[in-house]
């Protein structure tokens, strides 16, 4: 039988409270009683999206992106992702990100699980989604944002990820998925998009 590892809460202070995320200070009682730190961020929550573009060809293309992070200082390859607003449900986020950041919207929808990109010192979670049947349109970008969007076929992505060209870590997990789901060793339940959003 597995033993409790669980921290309980006896108190806490907020550090700060930004736009964007909320860094917290809490006492904890570990599993042995012994009393200590821990300090994290409260983030909102986010989704990604896998989305499968048709090549003239025929062939699977990937809708990517590449953008500037201010942290790392660097210009990263990722797939489109973004933040839930208060009270949104991941998949009308799915959604309206992909629309937003790239133009496309899709025909079907497919949930591929939750990752916890940094469990040691957040309470992120994001929720992957695949989307297909895509349908080129006008980018709304948020003020302030700037990326630039392109397609890669999965071998491209696949050679990136090996290569180290590819670090972001949610984009790696979208990675693992379309290989998986590529190949018959895992399978989506797709369904048809809400044609209100």
């Amino acid at each position: 039988m597995a033993s409790d590892l669980r921290e309980t809460r006896v108190g806490g202070q907020e550090l700060f409270k930004g736009d964007f995320l909320h860094a917290m200070r809490d006492r904890v009682r570990l599993p042995d009683g012994q009393l200590t730190q821990r300090e994290y961020i409260v983030h909102p929550g986010a989704v990604m999206i896998v989305p499968w573009l048709q090549g003239p060809d025929g062939s699977l293309q990937l809708v990517l992106e590449r953008q500037y992070r201010y942290p790392v200082q660097q210009t990263i390859v990722e797939f489109p992702a973004g933040k839930l607003d208060p009270g949104e449900a991941p998949l009308v986020c799915a959604q309206r990100e992909l629309r937003e950041e790239t133009g496309y919207t899709a025909r079907e929808w497919a949930r591929a699980g939750l990752l916890h990109p940094v469990v040691s010192y957040s309470t992120e979670f994001i929720e992957v989604w695949f989307a297909r049947g895509l349908q080129a349109g006008e980018r709304r970008l948020d003020e302030g944002e700037f990326l630039e969007v392109f397609t890669a076929s999965p071998e491209q992505l696949y050679a990136w990820c090996r290569d180290g060209e590819i670090t972001d870590a949610k984009t790696l997990i979208g990675a693992l998925w379309l290989q998986n789901v590529a190949s018959g060793s895992w399978s989506l339940n797709w369904q048809p998009a809400d044609p209100a959003a």
